[in-house]
């Protein structure tokens, strides 16, 4: 039985295939956005078609960027010598909220899981290879504490050892099972600082 009008259960719809929202909140986010100034309601419809149309990956470090190069990759101040792998982007967020790694980032967006169906060339591993034939030194792998995330970390050792480019896990201060977008920034630091050599 329908309560709203077609619009309005379609907003509801549409709002609950975002992650994390479930048909309540959908419902009160729609009611919200309805109730809520129209002119706000406008800006946030601009804002989402102008991020899809104009956000890309860069093209060096395969995070989201609305220009050729994200601004940590088009920085001279930062070491580019030194690359951390991160599973997503949100986990580059979380390591630059630390604010004590002036490295670059290199994002998966993913990591290797055969139990669903991901391998490999499913990821941005082919990217990483092509970068570190420059001038690289150090590869920080900081993928996730999971079952993926250290499945990812092996396979990139395998890789990358035999090219005689120092490699570095995160130290543990990072759970087993835990996402390090979820992490504080202390737990951060010390995983950074804590790292060893593979």
């Amino acid at each position: 039985m329908e309560y709203f009008s077609k619009d309005m259960d379609n907003l509801v719809q549409e709002l609950g295939r975002l992650p994390g929202i479930g048909q309540k909140s959908a419902q009160r986010l729609a009611y919200h956005i309805i109730n809520g100034d129209k002119e706000r309601a406008y800006a946030l419809s601009e804002s989402i078609k102008r991020a899809r149309d104009s956000i890309r990956y860069c093209k060096s470090c395969c995070t989201l960027t609305d220009e050729e190069y994200c601004p940590i990759c088009a920085s001279s101040e930062r070491n580019h010598a030194q690359i951390m792998v991160v599973e997503n982007p949100r986990d580059m967020g979380a390591y630059e909220r630390v604010g004590k790694y002036n490295g670059v980032y290199h994002v998966l967006h993913g990591a290797i899981s055969p139990l669903l169906g991901i391998g490999p060339d499913d990821i941005r591993l082919k990217e990483l290879m092509q970068r570190l034939q420059g001038d690289v030194e150090e590869l920080i792998i900081a993928t996730n504490s999971s079952l993926e995330g250290e499945t990812t970390a092996s396979y990139i050792v395998k890789l990358v050892k035999p090219m005689g480019i120092k490699l570095t896990r995160i130290a543990s201060g990072v759970p087993v099972g835990g996402d390090i977008e979820n992490i504080d920034e202390i737990t951060l630091l010390r995983a950074l600082d804590g790292r060893v050599s593979l």
